[in-house]
């Protein structure tokens, strides 16, 4: 594994080291407000980055038109950075304000590498409240630091848990993201580039929440492969790993073998439920009615927000429907 992309790729690797160094320098130079510091998460910073064949086109005087793939690979994956908050700034106006300080740095470093370069505020506060999330513990893990306080002081509150004790409600998240993406991909007017991704988000996705379902989880991707692989996978999980990490214009399979694979996992995963994650509460009530101003539907009424969405995701990618407009802002409110 290398430092920033999967397999041996140093060019790639020392594009990213000198990119996070030049961002970092930029964003030291900004001085922002309440701005402890920033670190590069992702795939990259887990050294679980992708890396693309470039497709050149070579054409000559009278010749046909000629596409080759370049020996020089190109990233193939967003660079999430995360840019943590002092302890004690006020949520919203921060995230806003530091939100907004590192727009040009995002705008000018996506069109320079090609990929989306994205800066997510986060408070240690929240960062805490959702310890047990995998996005949460997957950045703790695996991090590249860029500028201001390191990521072991950054991040030195928040408690490392084992893979196989994550709560099944990671299982109905993964679920429900990966649910919303291949609706997306199913009903939407995307390029093809678009589609194929949120097909293999889609299998690696619902293979994970299997593994968190069922206790299996590990935090290596690789190590996933072969939990599943022991569990009687046909394979399709190791195949969308190998397209995460050098991602071709053949998507891992078609859209319909990806919603079959979705609604399977989500029998098997709902099927794991404890009756806790199941349970009716006046807090899960609360939660709904004060953030959506309505009680929603009433055969979900006072379940976890995420467990009604999901339910939600699931019609939908039954019947083949785009999101509605509830949907879409059920999901913005609660992912």
């Amino acid at each position: 594994m290398g430092r920033h992309v999967s397999g041996n790729c140093p060019e790639l690797d020392r594009l990213v080291d000198d990119s996070c160094a030049e961002m970092g320098r930029e964003i030291d130079s900004l001085c922002i407000p309440r701005l402890a510091g920033v670190v590069l998460g992702g795939g990259y910073g887990r050294g679980e980055g992708g890396a693309r064949e470039k497709l050149e086109t070579r054409v000559g005087v009278g010749e046909t038109i000629d596409k080759f793939h370049s020996p020089t690979p190109t990233l193939s994956n967003d660079l999430d950075f995360f840019a943590i908050t002092e302890d004690g700034a006020p949520e919203a106006e921060t995230i806003a304000t530091i939100g907004e300080a590192l727009k040009p740095v995002s705008e000018k470093w996506s069109k320079k590498l090609g990929v989306d370069v994205d800066f997510a505020v986060k408070i240690p506060w929240r960062l805490k409240h959702d310890e047990e999330r995998i996005m949460v513990q997957e950045l703790v893990r695996g991090y590249f630091d860029v500028a201001g306080k390191k990521g072991e002081d950054l991040f030195s509150g928040i408690a490392k848990i084992d893979a196989a004790k994550l709560p099944w409600m990671e299982a109905a998240r993964l679920l429900m993201n990966r649910g919303m993406g291949l609706l997306f991909a199913m009903t939407g007017n995307h390029g093809l580039d678009f589609v194929n991704r949120n097909i293999n988000k889609c299998i690696l996705g619902v293979g994970d929440a299997f593994l968190v379902s069922r206790g299996l989880y590990n935090w290596r991707i690789e190590d996933r492969a072969a939990a599943l692989a022991a569990q009687g996978d046909d394979g399709l999980y190791a195949r969308a790993v190998e397209w995460k990490f050098r991602p071709t214009e053949e998507p891992v399979c078609n859209l319909e073998t990806a919603r079959e694979t979705w609604l399977d996992g989500h029998l098997e995963v709902i099927a794991a439920v404890g009756d806790d994650d199941y349970r009716r509460t006046f807090r899960n009530a609360a939660r709904w009615v004060v953030r959506r101003h309505s009680i929603g539907e009433i055969s979900t009424f006072a379940l976890n927000p995420v467990v009604r969405i999901l339910e939600s995701v699931k019609r939908h990618v039954r019947d083949r429907a785009a999101p509605d407009d509830s949907l879409m802002r059920d999901w913005e409110i609660f992912n």
